[in-house]
């Protein structure tokens, strides 16, 4: 009975070992970081097991073992023996008593072991990883102490084969970019999230591989103002407006000289006095096209102006960016009042999209729930308009459409020679409807 009780508490130090284990290697950094922020020093040393495993793993592998060796010697030494001479007593097996004990015995001690000495352990671990951790950093880190010289043999004997067989350690990040939007996504289903939040941190991930160009405002949409022109046609450009900033440029938008504020322009109409639109023009900010977005936002923070000139290559005015439109790129679009009646995208009851020229790149996949674009990484393209004139190598006329996969684009309308409105269909329903 001894000898039971004796192999059932090494399976029970086996459970331990390999719950351990199983807790500090599963267990969240980041939840561990938190409990030791308030001062809990079991957290503490559990993170300090959990970034440096080497030595705590060791010294589990030297327990589990020196358990296994212990349990099997026992196992074959004693219940085996003392079963054998139960089974002696019974005529029927009397001739295979000796195997059929050893049988038992090996059965007995390997369903234990798998049962209360893995599995057990381990879902609990899987299940409370870092309460876990807590409670067994403490004595797991005393035995890593007092094993320490053969747990020093142990990894010194590891890393030197593994440098031997030419392994490097692993260079993968902690954690990816795609990993937290799959815990967004988890903790969205779970609740935890509002979906509007998982698809700003999504759009924030975006953008930080997005350049301005991606998110400005392109130049045959900016609205600016000419020293070139009288006075009175320029206070007419800014009433029929609603923008509060306006670029200031001589003869072309190229030359710009300045920004101009109406709430500047106001103050001097109201004043009475003489009005020089150059005096009251701001210094811009200019970017080029190819700076990225998060850059832009930077910029915005260390000078203080919120809207900057966007430039090409060769010196010219491509667009202009404001805060506005970053914000649009990570929330979605916040429209006019004056264009809440016409949405850049409507679904139509067949389940196809009528979408807007100037819905952007990465608009257009959200709503066809595409992963790419061909071309795309080329930055050939930054609207659905553009995209249109990719395909089609040309302006484009009403009617003209191309394939992309499974789906249909077709110009519905042009204005000028800017694309207006496409029509995306998918092909497999418009060949059922025929």
């Amino acid at each position: 009975m001894f000898d039971l009780i004796l192999i059932l508490s090494l399976i029970l130090a086996n459970g331990i070992f390999s719950g351990s284990e199983t807790a500090l290697i599963t267990s969240k950094k980041v939840r561990l970081e938190q409990l030791a922020k308030t001062g809990n020093k079991s957290a503490m040393l559990a993170l300090k097991l959990a970034k440096h495993p080497n030595q705590f793993l060791s010294t589990v592998q030297v327990g589990i073992t020196l358990i296994g060796i212990l349990s099997g010697a026992l196992g074959g030494a004693t219940l085996s023996q003392n079963l054998q001479i139960i089974l002696d007593k019974i005529t029927f097996f009397a001739p295979y008593s000796e195997s059929l004990s050893f049988g038992i015995v090996v059965g007995l001690i390997t369903y234990l072991s798998l049962v209360i000495g893995e599995l057990v352990p381990k879902r609990l671990a899987l299940n409370y990883p870092e309460k876990i951790a807590c409670t067994v950093a403490r004595p797991m880190n005393f035995l890593s102490t007092i094993t320490y010289p053969i747990i020093h043999i142990l990894t010194f004997s590891t890393e030197g084969l593994l440098k031997i067989l030419g392994v490097k350690p692993s260079e993968d990040p902690p954690i990816t970019e795609e990993e937290i939007k799959v815990l967004m996504e988890q903790g969205t289903e779970a609740g935890m999230f509002e979906e509007a939040e998982q698809e700003m941190v999504s759009r924030v991930f975006k953008l930080g591989d997005r350049t301005v160009k991606n998110v400005m405002t392109p130049r045959t949409s900016v609205v600016w103002l000419d020293l070139e022109e009288s006075l009175e046609d320029c206070q007419k450009e800014m009433i029929k407006s609603s923008y509060s900033r306006f670029p200031v440029g001589a003869e072309s938008l190229d030359n710009c000289l300045g920004i101009l504020w109406v709430k500047d322009y106001l103050t001097m109409a109201l004043s009475q006095a003489e009005i020089d639109l150059k005096s009251l023009l701001q210094k811009p900010l200019f970017v080029t096209e190819n700076t990225k977005a998060l850059k832009v936002i930077e910029l915005f923070k260390e000078t203080g102006i919120h809207l900057a000139l966007v430039t090409d290559e060769y010196g010219g005015i491509e667009g202009l960016v404001t805060v506005n439109d970053l914000m649009e790129a990570i929330v979605g679009n916040l429209p006019e009042d004056d264009e809440i009646n016409e949405p850049l995208v409507i679904q139509r009851d067949d389940g196809s999209w009528l979408l807007d020229g100037l819905l952007s790149i990465e608009e257009l996949k959200d709503v066809l729930d595409l992963e790419s674009l061909p071309n795309e990484e080329k930055e050939t393209y930054q609207t659905l308009g553009g995209l249109v004139i990719h395909f089609l190598e040309r302006i484009p006329q009403s009617g003209q459409h191309f394939e992309i996969e499974n789906l249909r684009f077709e110009v519905m309308d042009m204005d000028g020679i800017r694309v207006d409105k496409v029509l995306v269909s998918n092909l497999s329903k418009v060949t059922e409807e025929k």
